[in-house]
C-alpha cells in the first residue's frame, strides 16, 4: 500500500472521535491490525480498502492519495466556486480589515495572471501558481497547527520538516521564474519568446484595469512600507 493510505486513515479515524477499537470492530478487524494499517507496517487487501472507504463514505482514490477529493476524482474548473464577499457584515471592524486585504490581493492576483498570460508560457503560469500556491499552504498550515487537537494527517509532509522543504521550493520556483522571464530554460520547458514582452507603467495599468489599479498600487506601497520597517 502507498504512503499516503495510512496517514488517511488515521485522519479519518480521528476526525470522526473514533477510538482505533471502535474503528476496528466496525471495519471487521482487531485493534492491533488496524494499528498497524495505521502505522505502515503491514499492508492491506483491496477488499478492506473498499470497506474503509464505505465506513467513511470516501472514495478509494482519496484513501490511496489520488485526489484531495474526498467524494469523487479530480477536481475541474467549474467544481470551484467564484470569490464571494457578499456574507460580510461592513458594520464589524475586523470584517472590513479581512474585506479589503482580500480585494486588494484577488485584484492583484488578477493582474498578474492577466499579464503572464500574454506571454504564452504554461511554465511561467505553472511557476507562478506554485509561488503563489507555497505562500498559502504556508498561512493555512500555520492556523491549522497552532492548535494541537487538529489531526495532522491533513498534510503528508511531517511537522518537523515542511518548513525547511517549502522554503528551499519558494527559492528555487522563484528562480524558475526569473529565468522564463529573462528568456532562460527552465527544466524541460523553453524560455519566454524574445518577441513577447511586459509592457506596463503606472499610466499602461490604471488605462488597462481601472477597476484594479487601485488595489495594485496600494498593495505595493504597503509590502514596501513592510519591507522598509
Amino acid at each position: 500500500m502507498n504512503k499516503d493510505f495510512p496517514r488517511i486513515i488515521t485522519l479519518l479515524r480521528e476526525e470522526r472521535g473514533f477510538s482505533q477499537k471502535k474503528a476496528a470492530d466496525a471495519l471487521g478487524i482487531s485493534q492491533p491490525l488496524l494499528s498497524h494499517y495505521e502505522k505502515g507496517i503491514r499492508e492491506c487487501s483491496l477488499d478492506f480498502v473498499v470497506r474503509v472507504a464505505y465506513f467513511y463514505d470516501v472514495s478509494c482514490d482519496y484513501l490511496l492519495g489520488r485526489t484531495p477529493n474526498r467524494s469523487n476524482g479530480k477536481i475541474v474548473i467549474s467544481d470551484i466556486p467564484e470569490n464571494d464577499m457578499s456574507d460580510f457584515s461592513y458594520g464589524n471592524k475586523m470584517n472590513v480589515l479581512t474585506s479589503l486585504n482580500k480585494k486588494l490581493i484577488i485584484n492583484t492576483l488578477n493582474i498578474v495572471f492577466d499579464q503572464a498570460e500574454k506571454l504564452s508560457s504554461s511554465a511561467l503560469i505553472k511557476e507562478i501558481s506554485s509561488c503563489l500556491m507555497l505562500s498559502l499552504y504556508t498561512m493555512f498550515r500555520l492556523l491549522y497547527s497552532s492548535n494541537s487537537k487538529n489531526p495532522e494527517g491533513i498534510f503528508s509532509i511531517p511537522a518537523h520538516l515542511w518548513k525547511s522543504k517549502l522554503f528551499a521550493k519558494r527559492m528555487i520556483t522563484e528562480n524558475n521564474v526569473e529565468n522564463l522571464l529573462n528568456r532562460l530554460p527552465v527544466a524541460e520547458y523553453k524560455g519566454i519568446d524574445r518577441t513577447r514582452q511586459v509592457e506596463l507603467s503606472p499610466t499602461i495599468i490604471e488605462e488597462q484595469y481601472s477597476a484594479m489599479s487601485d488595489s495594485l498600487l496600494n498593495l505595493i506601497q504597503i509590502v514596501e512600507k513592510q519591507i522598509e520597517n
